[in-house]
């Protein structure tokens, strides 16, 4: 029995070493689950982390625009067939690192639950500071305490500070609106305006508000036990109170030799820190919509009338990139005359081939990262080609991760990457990837349907209904059975709720 199990758990651990993926696997793995949003600030701060990355004009590799038509195609195979430019076992590699949090909204067999149109955001919806006062009404004040915070949310400048001293604002209080506030007490009322979402917003100075970010950031994370990114932001603490000079003037090497980590870990924590807003206010804008950040669609879809679908990935603003002309002649004058280097010469050849094969690799992850999207795209789009021409949600047809892993040749977590958290504009609105995956269902005429249109009907049947007799679930089985959509009355149940309708006797008028 000891044996059985010694070998079981020796085969397990072969199976999972053979399966660890390169960094530069790791690399496209990051990037394909990033946003249009996300990959232009990766970008930013790899042209920044890396000299020998440089910007390209948009037509000097052929690769700046990636453009389809759909037009005409029959749905077949999309398996590439001449090759992928992949490593053998990448994909089966993908599905080790982290598919249960990928697939969040789905199961291992592909399913993605329904999520709700998003709506782009165009004009004014609702202010800046009309938000912040929305969070106000969930706060124990008194009406004295109310009103200072009403007056420190006016006090705000663009970028979410506050850049008047509390002693004045406490004077201007009293003076025009005979409130008699301390300076201790309206230090409380701005915590409470401190505590309020983006993070940052109501600091006094950039290094108040970051401090501010890391602090939520760090009590998120302890609530998660997530430790190994605890100690991160704990890190980051130390650096912007104790070495916030060094940080202004970006000397990141002397603030790792100063905390004594590793090259490996201080970039971990500089990409940490990069993610902290110096704006809060301006990442709010003018206005915002129901989330605090507009909708940036990454795929742009446009059916033209005569049927035809074209799309296209909407990173315009992700610049082009080539590695640095300088770095590769500095090398190859260094390796014209590799033996007679010195020892100083033979480390600046190492340096350099570091920066220019990283800035190689992560040209090549951004161009596998832009294939993969199109490909995800396209056989989405021939799968659901009737909903794209027509815009009618009952024509979408039932789809799964599996459905378009199979259409691809791409695995399943590479779909479920590819359609997390992105959103695709098309001629009837702006919707998240997942939008178009649902479940199937098999009607009375062996006929199969997407749960979307299950639930479609039922919602015609319920906006139909007596509203001072409306039909219970029982009755909506049966109404959807005479259809020819024979569902139980628990299924019933479950796509009401799903649609946020209450029960029978709350519809009742």
């Amino acid at each position: 029995m000891k044996n059985s199990q010694t070998l079981e758990q020796t085969a397990k651990q072969e199976l999972k070493q053979r399966q660890r993926l390169s960094q530069q696997q790791m690399l496209q793995v990051r990037l394909i689950g990033m946003s249009v949003a996300e990959l232009e600030e990766k970008v930013k701060a790899e042209i920044y982390d890396n000299p020998a990355l440089e910007t390209a004009a948009p037509t000097e590799d052929g690769e700046g625009e990636l453009e389809s038509t759909i037009n005409g195609l029959d749905g077949g195979d999309m398996r590439d067939t001449d090759g992928d430019d992949r490593d053998e076992g990448y994909e089966q590699a993908l599905e080790e690192i982290g598919l249960e949090e990928e697939m969040s909204g789905g199961s291992r067999s592909g399913r993605v639950l329904d999520e709700d149109y998003v709506e782009p955001v165009y004009g004014n919806v609702t202010s800046f500071h009309d938000s912040l006062k929305e969070q106000m009404g969930e706060e124990n004040l008194t009406d004295t305490q109310r009103y200072a915070l009403e007056y420190l949310i006016g006090s705000l400048d663009n970028d979410g500070y506050l850049r008047k001293n509390l002693e004045d604002i406490s004077d201007e209080l009293a003076i025009y609106h005979n409130i008699d506030m301390s300076v201790n007490e309206l230090e409380t009322v701005l915590h409470v305006l401190q505590s309020f979402d983006p993070p940052g917003i109501g600091a006094r100075s950039l290094q108040e508000c970051l401090l501010i970010q890391i602090d939520r950031k760090s009590e998120e994370l302890n609530n998660e036990n997530d430790f190994s990114r605890s100690s991160l932001y704990s890190l980051s603490r130390l650096v912007v109170t104790k070495y916030f000079d060094e940080f202004l003037k970006k000397h990141w090497e002397k603030i790792r030799v100063s905390l004594g980590v590793s090259e490996s870990k201080m970039e971990d924590l500089q990409r940490e820190i990069r993610r902290l807003n110096p704006k809060p206010g301006s990442a709010m804008g003018e206005s915002v919509g129901r989330s605090l950040q507009q909708i940036t669609p990454d795929f742009l879809v446009h059916t033209s009338e005569d049927g035809s679908i074209t799309f296209s990935l909407n990173d315009v603003d992700v610049p082009d990139l080539k590695v640095s002309p300088d770095y590769l002649n500095v090398m190859g004058e260094y390796k014209n005359d590799k033996s007679k280097l010195t020892r100083a010469e033979k480390e600046s050849l190492a340096f350099y081939e570091d920066k220019v094969s990283k800035a190689q690799g992560f040209i090549d992850a951004i161009k596998q990262r832009r294939l993969t999207l199109q490909k995800t795209m396209k056989a989405i789009i021939e799968w659901q080609r009737k909903y794209f021409q027509e815009g009618d949600e009952a024509d979408l047809k039932p789809m799964i991760l599996k459905d378009i892993s199979e259409k691809t040749g791409l695995d399943i977590s590479t779909i479920s990457r590819v359609s997390n958290e992105k959103y695709v504009q098309t001629n009837w609105g702006t919707f998240p990837l997942r939008h178009f995956f649902s479940d199937g269902y098999v009607t009375e005429d062996g006929e199969e349907t997407s749960t979307r249109k299950i639930k479609l009907l039922l919602k015609e049947l319920i906006d139909k209904e007596t509203k001072n007799k409306p039909l219970s679930d029982d009755a909506l089985a049966a109404a959807m059975k005479d259809l020819g959509y024979p569902i139980a009355r628990r299924t019933v149940a479950k796509y009401r709720e799903q649609m946020g309708i209450p029960v029978a006797r709350l519809r009742k008028e």
